[in-house]
């Protein structure tokens, strides 16, 4: 007996991946950083009258809570290891209080590194994780000429020449700056900027049809609102072309360093000197040689459903009969939404703690000894050890800052590098050395980890380190 196809096919199940909206808020406030957090969180205060803040006064340096007028954290900071309590008031008042009353001068916020980041100190300190040591004189000249809105103002012929180095060079210096964080700095042209955030969202898992090559070819007609034309040229609907539009507006930034620059009048040789104060979002902090991490943003932000709304709900329970309809949607509906929201930012503390703490595992000798010690490490492999999505990891240190136990505070991305500089690792597998090694067995040593590169060029670069050859060392 016969079966028509078309029926066969209407009867088979259809599989289709959908998205909660659930998973999207949670994605949405996992991805913010800290100041675009304070921004939703506000807007989300104003829109809820069932949410409702808890007023938390905070460290300006550190963002941690404090006590009284003090920051426990940064107090500790400051106290020296040995220091011993004595006098009348030794078990009177803990050791933060003393320290100030007796020294309130020595206490100044203002001049914790942690609290004032430039823009430039920031991206110098991330080029020097990655840029081989003898062309960071090309990292900084290339920040160095990076105009108020994150462009590069010189050409890659002009860095060659000013710092006496190959083109190639220059380009390779480029690319590392153009992978950090404003996305889009170090871009050449209004193109190149988008197109460099474009790659970055979509390594956040964000796409938009048709939007790379719209941007890579016809850009001005898409500034001219000539949507026809584009559409026409690509073979694409105007629609389309509108909706790239629509994502270019919502979605890229054409000057990625305006967040660090404002126009408050004062300026110098055509250059903004206001600098981007940056609270960390994490602090690590060493006890005993073991390292603790803290979210900030759990003493940062107390949130809870209004007790006044949490009191009508539990009535809607127990004597629902006397809301009408209209209250008892209002009140479910307020109450559920902040109970949605609460539910994100505690998945969102919890998803930057875990991988801060994995990064903590991975990259212990780095917090302990310095950028030297820093391992290649990917996104794709910390989600591997946590068993989450690449994305996941991408979105929950995007645009995010750590506090270093020695107080330092630097961008997540700074954990991240896909290779290490041959040079740092030949440096480290000298000293770290048993008994002296030849070139050919540095060689060999870096063929297992993947590096492969002739005896000559370990003796080439193990001079250029200043390293004596085994037979001397």
């Amino acid at each position: 007996m016969d079966m028509d196809l078309d029926a066969i096919q209407e009867q088979l199940p259809q599989q289709t991946m959908k998205v909660s909206p659930r998973l999207v808020a949670a994605n949405h406030i996992l991805q913010l950083s800290s100041m675009e957090l304070q921004q939703a969180i506000a807007a989300e205060l104003d829109e809820n009258p069932a949410l409702e803040l808890i007023d938390v006064p905070t460290c300006p340096t550190c963002g941690s809570q404090l006590q009284g007028s003090i920051c426990p954290v940064c107090i500790r900071r400051q106290k020296p290891e040995n220091q011993l309590l004595d006098g009348p008031d030794a078990n009177d008042e803990p050791y933060y209080s003393q320290s100030l009353r007796s020294s309130e001068e020595e206490f100044d916020p203002i001049t914790q590194v942690a609290a004032e980041v430039s823009l430039p100190e920031r991206l110098l300190t991330e080029l020097r994780a990655v840029v081989q040591p003898e062309l960071m004189h090309v990292a900084e000249y290339l920040v160095g000429n990076l105009d108020e809105k994150g462009y590069l103002s010189c050409t890659i012929e002009e860095a060659a020449y000013e710092c006496g180095v190959e083109e190639y060079e220059v380009d390779l210096v480029l690319k590392l700056l153009q992978s950090l964080e404003p996305p889009g700095i170090g871009a050449r042209n209004l193109r190149e900027c988008l197109l460099i955030q474009l790659e970055y969202l979509e390594t956040l898992g964000i796409h938009q049809p048709f939007a790379k090559e719209i941007i890579s070819t016809h850009l001005t007609e898409l500034g001219e609102h000539k949507f026809s034309k584009i559409a026409q040229d690509l073979r694409i609907s105007s629609e389309v072309v509108s909706d790239v539009w629509e994502f270019i507006k919502r979605e890229l930034n054409p000057h990625p360093a305006h967040e660090f620059y404002s126009t408050s009048g004062g300026q110098q040789d055509g250059r903004e000197t206001r600098s981007s104060y940056v609270l960390p979002d994490v602090i690590i902090t060493e006890r005993d040689g073991e390292f603790d991490v803290e979210v900030v943003e759990s003493k940062r932000f107390l949130l809870r459903v209004s007790p006044v709304y949490s009191q009508i709900s539990a009535d809607l329970e127990r004597d629902g009969d006397r809301y009408s309809e209209d209250e008892k949607r209002h009140i479910q509906q307020y109450v559920a939404r902040a109970k949605l929201f609460i539910a994100n930012i505690n998945q969102r503390r919890q998803t930057i703690h875990r991988i801060t703490t994995c990064l903590v595992e991975c990259q212990r000798d780095f917090l302990s000894k310095g950028v030297r010690y820093l391992k290649p490490l990917t996104r794709a492999a910390v989600a591997g050890k946590l068993g989450i999505h690449e994305s996941t990891v991408s979105r929950a240190t995007a645009s995010k800052f750590v506090m270093l136990p020695n107080g330092e505070v630097i961008p997540f991305s700074n954990f991240f590098t896909a290779s290490l500089s041959i040079k740092d690792v030949i440096e480290e597998l000298i000293e770290n050395e048993k008994a002296p090694l030849t070139d050919a067995e540095i060689a060999q040593r870096l063929a297992q980890r993947g590096i492969h590169v002739a005896r000559r060029t370990v003796a080439k670069y193990r001079m250029q380190l200043k390293i004596l050859p085994s037979s001397l060392r």
